[in-house]
């Protein structure tokens, strides 16, 4: 029998925090109805459609093997399941990704229909429990990447090993489950295994984002029988000279030697790009080196001006015909990518339509940076009316549900016109609040990359200002 079962790099758990079963994947999380948590539960690659659909009987009403190959379909469509070979029916399976209903449903009860449905996590509700923390464990790098987001006058205190477990043991009593080990550079680390194992010993699911140097085969090995479940590598570009250029050290090669050691580990491997100006037109190049080197995930993502890069912002705009060419090829690897997973994130400052600040401002993820700050997102600190509290002095949890840094902002009632009254106001969140406070000095306002701004011309200006200037190089600490 060879059936359908989890992909690798794929959890199945039941989350204590909201008494539902969730599948954990590289950088995301499926919310499960009972339906779907049950058929899932047979996925061992032991059970083809009818076998599951026996299996069922007892618990669900005239369940067929129609019912179950829905669900298969589904929870393949997400990345959550390898195909079989013997299933029954059409074989949905093998098809192409497929789009869930978005909706959170009840659990069934036995002698219920089978209805599987995943929702996707992390919809805002009236107490939103969040489902991600970012651990930014250090601000050392030895990368010197101009659109680096981290503060431009950086302070050099971190927390402890202790500290840090303690964070993700309040972390995951608040609902989190999926930590996301950044940076800097997490490498530079020594006790990142140990952190790694404290944050596996609480279920959590663990994603190292590095720009891969000082992972060496013998430090890999340890990180993933510590319990690592996923690395996500940055490159800078397909082209190794250039790619060296924007890291400001010779690292391309030494990136693809790594790549090569996470996939011979077992591990899942996404591949992330930042774009901007010396890349946006290589999207294509780019993909063949990210399957080229084995990644399940690839994310494109045009530079966020926060930090670093809004320091570097006049040498890393594109133009509109550059961003132009961009769509025009991340359109074609969507079309074309074969078995790997692609995201591509446009840039807010072109078509007058802001990206969602964060999916709703408090609710869904929280940042912690390095001296234990904890913000609703990496670049908060940037707005001075936030008054942001520490984990070294206030739980976690007090300060997810009751401080004035996450409440602020919070749902739709802190609004302004003309987001008061917008029907996408739930959709984009009025934009974001950091670029909202950094373009018109007020953190309330609305995002100035959206068209109805007041202030849309400060965005129009600064896209038609193309100024051919050499970056400035992010320091090295």
């Amino acid at each position: 029998m060879n059936g359908p079962r989890l992909r690798g790099g794929v959890r199945f758990v039941f989350d204590e925090a909201r008494q539902q079963h969730a599948v954990l994947q590289p950088e995301g999380v499926q919310l499960l109805n009972e339906a779907a948590a049950a058929v899932l539960s047979y996925c061992d690659g032991q059970h083809d459609a009818a076998a599951i659909t026996a299996s069922l009987g007892d618990s669900f009403d005239g369940v067929t093997p129609a019912d179950v190959e829905a669900a298969l379909d589904s929870l393949s469509g997400l990345g959550i399941l390898t195909a079989g070979e013997h299933l029954v029916g059409s074989g949905h399976l093998a098809g192409g990704r497929h789009t869930s209903s978005g909706r959170e449903t009840q659990a069934h009860g036995g002698g219920a229909p089978v209805r599987a449905e995943v929702a996707r996590a992390g919809r805002a509700a009236v107490d939103p429990a969040p489902f991600g923390l970012l651990a930014e464990l250090t601000y050392r790098c030895p990368l010197r990447c101009p659109y680096c987001s981290n503060p431009v006058d950086m302070d050099g205190a971190e927390l402890s090993t202790s500290s840090w477990s303690r964070v993700f043991a309040e972390a995951r009593d608040l609902g989190v489950l999926q930590l996301h080990l950044s940076g800097g550079e997490p490498l530079a680390r020594k006790d990142l295994t140990e952190l790694v194992a404290s944050a596996r010993q609480l279920s959590l699911y663990t994603n190292l984002i590095t720009s891969g140097i000082g992972l060496t085969e013998s430090r890999l090995s340890e990180l993933k029988q510590a319990g690592l479940d996923h690395v996500q590598l940055s490159i800078q570009d397909a082209d190794a000279p250039n790619a060296d250029a924007i890291a400001g050290i010779r690292v391309h090669e030494r990136k693809r030697a790594v790549a090569k050691l996470v996939t011979a580990s077992g591990l899942p491997l996404s591949i992330n790009v930042v774009l901007h100006r010396h890349n946006v037109t290589r999207l294509t190049e780019i993909a063949a080196l990210a399957t080229e080197m084995g990644a399940q995930r690839l994310e494109l993502a045009h530079t966020q001006y926060y930090g670093w890069g809004l320091l570097n912002r006049a040498a890393l705009l594109p133009t509109r015909e550059e961003v132009a060419i961009a769509d025009e090829q991340a359109a074609q690897i969507l079309a074309s990518k074969g078995d790997i997973d692609i995201v591509y994130v446009r840039p807010d400052y072109y078509d007058g339509v802001p990206k969602p600040c964060m999916n709703g401002w408090g609710a869904r993820q929280l940042v912690v940076n390095p001296s234990g700050d904890v913000l609703p997102c990496p670049a908060a600190s940037v707005i001075p009316e936030l008054d942001s509290l520490n984990v070294l002095d206030v739980p976690l949890k007090d300060i997810w549900y009751h401080s004035g840094a996450f409440n602020k902002f919070r749902g739709v009632d802190w609004m302004q016109e003309p987001c008061r009254t917008c029907p996408r106001k739930e959709i984009d969140f009025g934009g974001c609040r950091c670029q909202a406070f950094q373009l018109t000095g007020d953190a309330a306002a609305t995002d100035p990359a959206c068209a109805l701004s007041p202030k849309h011309e400060v965005v129009t200006t600064i896209v038609g200002q193309r100024a051919a200037l050499a970056f400035t190089p992010r320091r090295i600490s």
